[in-house]
């Protein structure tokens, strides 16, 4: 068994905080590609997974070059190795929802009160200024946030990463739709115990192509989607 990580980023040189991710996952023994000022990260991922020989038993992660691991390497290892192994393993990650509402944003402040939300992210610079978003309990979920993804080898080859030909942006909601995607053909999407720090508050959700690809999402998508 193998674990891959493929990073997409546009700053070159790298970041101080893409740095500290490269040196952790490297203490994890994980193996990086770092996918650099790519047109579009349906491309960048759907090509990485092109240059590896992926076996059922490997876990590739997709993930955000702003990330900071705050586990143990090999805790963080056992993880997943745990996720990837469960019967009908899907995507896992730290947050998402186990009801995607008919607006398609996983994060709906209205089904997070009520409770459906999962998972545990930290927002900020560093560990002792961040602040806490607990969405809930880890367990099983229609969808996942893009921030982090893992899947394991034998359920990623049976889907696809290309671009959907009705999204307009090429950098946005590939984690609903991959997600999704996993969840319709049968498999189970988790949200595990994996904690990080995220140094961004998303605010590229403000943008046109976003917007647009959430747009087309809801038109060829029958929602509202639950667990």
């Amino acid at each position: 068994m193998k674990i891959y990580a493929f990073i997409c980023t546009r700053q070159e040189p790298l970041s101080d905080y893409t740095h500290k991710l490269l040196s952790y996952l490297s203490r994890c023994k994980i193996e990086v590609k770092v996918l650099v000022n790519k047109e579009s990260i349906f491309d960048a991922y759907s090509e990485a997974i092109k240059t590896i020989i992926l076996r059922d038993s490997d876990i590739v992660i997709f993930c955000h070059d702003d990330i900071e691991i705050i586990m143990d390497p090999q805790k963080f290892v056992d993880v997943l190795v745990h996720a990837a192994r469960k019967e009908k393993s899907g995507f896992f990650g730290p947050a998402g929802t186990t009801h995607l509402s008919e607006d398609a944003v996983w994060w709906n402040r209205g089904v997070w009160q009520a409770g459906k939300h999962r998972g545990f992210v930290l927002h900020g610079t560093d560990i002792k200024t961040a602040e806490y978003t607990i969405y809930g309990n880890p367990g099983r979920v229609v969808c996942l946030d893009g921030l982090f993804l893992a899947v394991n080898g034998k359920t990623l080859q049976s889907l696809n990463l290309e671009k959907p030909t009705y999204f307009e942006g090429e950098w946005d909601f590939y984690d609903i739709h991959y997600t999704v995607q996993a969840h319709k053909k049968g498999f189970y999407n988790t949200v595990e115990p994996i904690f990080m720090i995220h140094h961004s508050k998303g605010e590229l959700v403000g943008r046109d192509s976003w917007h647009k690809n959430r747009e087309q999402f809801i038109k060829h998508t029958t929602l509202p989607i639950k667990v």
